[in-house]
């Protein structure tokens, strides 16, 4: 359950990064509206600010240049299977993505070969972030600051985020450990569920994400997997990412 003041507080807190949307932008709409990523941030972040969205109905990535083109896009919010796929265009114009001034991804984990080929191929620097339905959705973006590949960026202002280890303690710099987060944009819970609920929201308000993640000196995040999917091979861990990763680079 998200109340509207779950949502409009993640949409103030998105005004703590310095990439501010304004309403002189034009943000290329294609996340489905049922989806809280293309909800609150593709459209309810775009109608807070004055901005203007172009909503399309279905996403190919030859018109989606197009569009791109056509209506001066400036902001394109996309998850990964989209920004892959321009990065696969080999046939696209060098200069496709020259009125974008702000690539954002989130909502899984992006490839880091297509995020290079992007960067080689268009010059797009991808804004990646971290955030899950419960958190409405934003927890950490890297749009604004210097970007590291990989990263999901850093917690947003007015966000808690705890990276726990097994025994409960906050894991130190460099070691993986769960995502906790906490602060006005954490949900209600789960409709007609409350033993669901307690499982992933403590009673002092802090939600267990269940995603893995590490964090570095200068507290950019990177996620790791999911702690559930995790896989035991011969005692060692596996996240099913490795695995993804490796399926992504096969030719």
């Amino acid at each position: 359950m998200l109340s509207h003041g779950n949502l409009l507080s993640n949409l103030q807190q998105g005004r703590s990064d310095s990439a501010q949307i304004d309403t002189t932008d034009v943000v290329y709409g294609v996340l489905p509206l049922f989806h809280i990523f293309g909800l609150n941030v593709a459209l309810g972040l775009t109608l807070s600010r004055g901005a203007t969205v172009v909503l399309v109905q279905r996403f190919d990535p030859s018109t989606a240049l197009d569009t791109i083109r056509d209506r001066g896009v400036t902001v394109v919010p996309g998850a990964p299977p989209m920004w892959v796929a321009f990065s696969h265009m080999d046939d696209a114009a060098a200069d496709s993505f020259s009125t974008v001034r702000l690539a954002l991804t989130g909502a899984a984990k992006m490839p880091e070969e297509a995020a290079r080929r992007l960067h080689d191929r268009f010059g797009l620097d991808l804004a990646e972030g971290y955030g899950l339905t419960e958190a409405s959705p934003v927890v950490t973006s890297s749009a604004g600051m210097p970007t590291k590949l990989g990263s999901v960026g850093k917690v947003l202002d007015g966000i808690e985020v705890r990276v726990v280890d097994e025994a409960g303690d906050d894991a130190a710099a460099g070691e993986s450990g769960e995502i906790w987060v906490r602060g006005p944009n954490v949900f209600r819970g789960y409709w007609n569920e409350p033993e669901h609920t307690a499982r992933v929201l403590s009673d002092d308000g802090w939600l267990r994400t269940g995603d893995i993640a590490t964090v570095d000196d200068d507290g950019y995040l990177y996620l790791v997997d999911r702690a559930k999917d995790l896989i035991i091979v011969s005692g060692f861990n596996v996240f099913p990412a490795e695995v993804e990763d490796v399926l992504a680079e096969h030719p």
